[in-house]
């Protein structure tokens, strides 16, 4: 799995702990959704490109850097918007696009009902932002859609992953690098990942 970066960081092992627990609050859920996604980030965009800009300093001139390339969120509603947050406290600039998809119950395949990214691409890179990669419908679907808009620089960032998911993704889109929290053990028969955390979306809007 040589495209696939499960984090070991000592913070996220403790938070995601703390995010699987049955007995975690909806509002503590989603603040530590938000501190593990920004910790999964920092990991994921390691590799973006920057520019040299002179910056005065109070003592002397010197050589700085800023981002060169311009960055886009896509959450996958309604789940993902959890994540945005906590991404957007590292990087205020980034462009937030939804992209609404359901997993029909009886097919576990995902319908598509809202997308509303312009005719053209405005970000070099993408970050397809998802708590679960379970049956990796949704997140496959996602980088179609967002292939198909021009975008050339797509990542999936995730806090849970399942191996069917992960398979998935990399048969369909071997070129997009996925970012994890942890990888389980697997699928049950209704398509929740094993041992999971539940619900991702129910958990932190209180509806589960």
């Amino acid at each position: 799995m040589s495209n696939v970066f499960e984090s070991h960081h000592p913070l996220v092992l403790h938070k995601l702990s703390r995010l699987r627990d049955v007995k975690t609050d909806p509002k503590k859920f989603r603040e530590l959704v938000q501190e593990i996604a920004a910790l999964l980030v920092y990991e994921a965009t390691s590799d973006l490109a920057v520019t040299e800009r002179e910056v005065q300093t109070p003592m002397a001139k010197m050589t700085g850097y800023e981002l060169q390339e311009k960055i886009g969120l896509v959450p996958i509603l309604r789940a993902g918007l959890g994540m945005v947050e906590g991404i957007w406290a590292l990087m205020p600039s980034a462009e937030v696009w939804h992209i609404g998809l359901y997993r029909d119950e009886k097919t576990l395949r995902p319908v598509q009902y809202y997308n509303k990214l312009p005719l053209e691409p405005t970000v070099s890179v993408c970050l397809i932002l998802d708590p679960m990669l379970a049956t990796g419908g949704s997140a496959t679907a996602t980088v179609e859609v967002l292939k198909r808009w021009g975008v050339k620089k797509i990542k999936f960032v995730g806090l849970i992953g399942a191996p069917e998911g992960i398979a998935l993704m990399q048969k369909e889109h071997p070129d997009v690098p996925i970012y994890l929290a942890a990888i389980d053990d697997h699928l049950n028969e209704k398509g929740y990942i094993v041992p999971g955390l539940g619900d991702a979306g129910d958990r932190q809007f209180g509806t589960a």
